[in-house]
């Protein structure tokens, strides 16, 4: 349905109701015409919206506005909005601000508003759909309607109203090797901010940004979260005025950010905003999760095949190459049960550290002389798939390609060296070109299956040869390459890198296969950067591998049990000399990946659940296939209690009517016990209704580092 309004005040627009998968998005007219959002949250028939609506309008204020204050999707000065505007732009010297409702497209649960300032200068177009999922999909189109104007745009911002009931906000810090560590604030008047200036989202992105009832956690609450899918420059506010926001309390949401100067649209040029992602719970924060994880499992590009095991030879070889110690190395691995083997760095010209070398992709002769086409060969040969390690968007100054073409580099101060390495500017049609034609030629002369597509630091000013920033293009410019990568080589599969977890998000994940969770392998560590990295993504796109025994970035001892059933609940994988395993090791190792291959169809297909912690050392957490009728859990230590006995623990996410067979899974090792004998239950094979077990299990009382493994299946009674 379309419908034009030439004089929005006039002619308010009728409301528009978009609802599906559980959830509703209800948009109203405000009193200058144009669309609020009314609700966002459980799902409404058509029948409330009246209710809805009569209900919609607040008081007005002493000493405030003498009409009813209003939050639009266009919020800005010119309405009244004291907060952050939605849109920062300017046409010269004018402000864009004061839009007007032009025109409403309406389909289904999807919509676009199409607004005009009052200047004349700009047109928005806002975007939304409520998929199947009950996730809201929303973007921002702003073109330029003048014959002789330039617009800047600063920011494009979407922002959804909060309920007086968000009363908390989690988000997430980090660093390198400790991502995704969550942290809980009130939400009080004033402007909560996060915002990254790294030119990537970085290890402390805020990532997924949640808001819910006082006290929301893993189970219960009431949650509102928001995620940006974009992999440059962004922001997430939660922001709460004394006069609130209509008759909501706050508002939550984000965009893309700019430098000055870095956006600048001629007339008839538009520009479209990353796609803001919105989700709402009434389920707590394992509600968001399998709102998100449906929708994502839902895109075409979604990986379909069984999750390959693989070795990752890092942390098995560093920059040691050799095609010898590396075709036995791919000999064991494959006899271990690997299904795909992936030669990190140090294949290239001059790469025999991480001081020289980068942006020369052709492959180093004195290292190899034949190529990488022999090591393919014998890897294919074995039966698995073949990997590579690139860093496309980096160079090392000590390089040919520094050498030759320093204009490429976008500028920085030679103080602000990281790891010996600067960045290529994507932006240039030049370095697009090259970069591509080098990827292309290795993948294809050494039949490469899959890419480690590597990023390893920030971008700091990221200033081009007029000293303007670049971080917005050189971004467009790596999904480009990385669409024309997958264009020419359709079953290839990339893994986005970024020093670990540095850039999580769904703008680069809508070109690639999984992202590299995080540097660190040591399970303690990747327990908690595990369990928060899947509230927005399933685990069939997180890398998880098995390192030694002494972790490479921590130096801590780990259990083969352990690490293995850590490593268990992702995209599982190695990073280890499993030339240099024991015979004992080796045994667990396959016995790992046969369990691996058992049930990575329930683990990559499931709903993630998690458990609410019992103490700040226990977790548990657990994949339950969607008819219920088969479920993993691990029972997790990660520090020492100082609860003696492990009290019952509540088993989420079953049938309460139906019968399980829980069985502990110890092919991979037995977890250590803190105690003198296991409580009686797991003495027998256990059967139990999943009613009993949401009453809770008593689990055994695990030494510090330690995971217990539960399988879960129905049986007929």
């Amino acid at each position: 349905m379309t419908s034009s309004n030439s004089d929005a005040a006039r002619q308010p627009a009728d409301p528009t109701h978009l609802r599906n998968g559980g959830a509703s998005v209800v948009f109203a007219p405000d009193v200058f015409g144009v669309p609020a959002v009314a609700h966002w949250g459980a799902a409404l028939d058509d029948a409330d919206i009246p209710g809805l609506l009569s209900t919609a309008t607040p008081a007005v204020m002493n000493s405030s506005l003498d009409i009813p204050r209003s939050f639009s999707i266009t919020a800005g000065r010119a309405h009244g909005w004291s907060g952050t505007p939605t849109i920062e732009a300017r046409a010269g010297d004018a402000v864009v601000d004061g839009f007007s409702l032009v025109e409403t497209t309406h389909e289904g649960a999807e919509v676009r508003f199409v607004l005009r300032d009052a200047g004349a200068t700009a047109e928005a177009t806002f975007h939304y759909l409520l998929d199947d999922a009950g996730l809201l999909h929303a973007t921002i189109a702003l073109a330029n309607i003048t014959a002789d104007r330039r617009i800047d745009i600063t920011a494009t911002r979407t922002l959804l109203p909060l309920p007086a009931r968000a009363a908390e906000v989690v988000d997430f810090t980090g660093r390198w090797t400790h991502e995704r560590q969550p942290q809980r604030a009130e939400i009080h008047d004033g402007t909560w901010l996060r915002s990254s200036r790294r030119g990537r989202p970085g290890h402390d992105s805020s990532f997924l940004t949640l808001t819910g009832t006082r006290g929301f956690r893993f189970r219960t609450g009431e949650v509102w979260a928001a995620h940006l899918a974009w992999s440059g420059n962004q922001e997430m506010r939660v922001e709460r005025l004394p006069e609130g926001a209509g008759v909501h309390s706050a508002v939550l949401g984000g965009g893309e950010i700019m430098d000055a100067g870095e956006l600048r649209l001629q007339p008839g040029e538009t520009y479209l905003s990353p796609e803001s992602l919105f989700a709402w719970s009434d389920q707590g924060i394992d509600g968001v999760t399998a709102r998100l994880h449906a929708s994502i499992r839902s895109r075409p590009e979604h990986p379909r095949a069984p999750r390959p095991l693989l070795l990752n030879t890092w942390e098995a070889v560093y920059f040691e190459h050799d095609l010898a110690a590396l075709t036995v190395l791919a000999t064991t691995a494959a006899e271990l049960g690997v299904e795909r083997f992936v030669l990190d760095d140090g294949w290239f010209c001059g790469r025999r550290d991480d001081s020289a070398g980068l942006g020369d992709w052709f492959v180093d002769e004195t290292v190899w002389p034949e190529g990488l086409l022999p090591l393919s060969e014998r890897v294919h040969g074995l039966g698995m798939q073949f990997g590579l390690w690139f860093e496309p968007e980096m160079v090392n100054p000590d390089s040919d390609l520094a050498r030759q073409h320093p204009e490429w580099i976008l500028s920085e101060n030679p103080l602000l060296a990281s790891r010996h390495q600067f960045v290529l500017d994507f932006s240039r049609g030049e370095v697009e070109a090259y970069i591509l034609e080098r990827l292309d030629d290795v993948i294809t002369a050494a039949g490469v299956d899959f890419v480690k597509w590597d990023h390893n630091r920030d971008l700091h000013a990221s200033l081009g040869a007029q000293g303007d920033r670049h971080v917005r293009a050189h971004t467009l410019g790596v999904y480009r390459v990385l669409d024309e990568i997958r264009r020419r080589h359709p079953l290839l599969e990339i893994e986005s890198c970024a020093s670990g977890g540095g850039r999580v998000d769904l703008g680069i994940l809508a070109r690639t296969d999984r992202v590299w969770t995080s540097d660190c392998n040591d399970p303690v560590e990747r327990q908690q950067i595990q369990r928060w990295t899947q509230t927005l993504l399933p685990p069939e796109l997180l890398g998880a591998h098995v390192g030694p025994t002494v972790s490479h970035t921590t130096g801590r001892h780990a259990s083969f049990s352990f690490r293995a059933a850590t490593a268990l609940f992702g995209h599982a994988g190695l990073e280890w000399d499993l030339t240099a395993a024991s015979p004992e090791e080796r045994t667990g190792i396959a016995a790992w990946a046969a369990l691996y291959r058992e049930l990575r169809g329930l683990l990559h297909t499931g709903v993630t659940v998690r458990g609410d912690d019992v103490d700040h050392g226990a977790l548990l957490h657990g994949i339950v296939s969607h008819d219920r009728r088969e479920a993993v859990f691990a029972w997790v230590r990660t520090e020492t209690s100082g609860t003696a006995n492990t009290p019952r623990i509540p088993i989420p996410g079953l049938d309460p009517g139906a019968t399980y067979r829980v069985r502990v899974r110890e092919e991979i090792g037995a977890a250590g016990r803190h105690q003198v004998a296991d409580p009686a239950w797991m003495s027998g094979d256990l059967t139990v209704t999943g009613a009993v077990l949401a009453q809770g299990l008593p689990l055994p009382v695990l030494n510090p580092g330690n995971a217990l493994l539960l399988h879960l299946t129905t049986v007929s009674i």
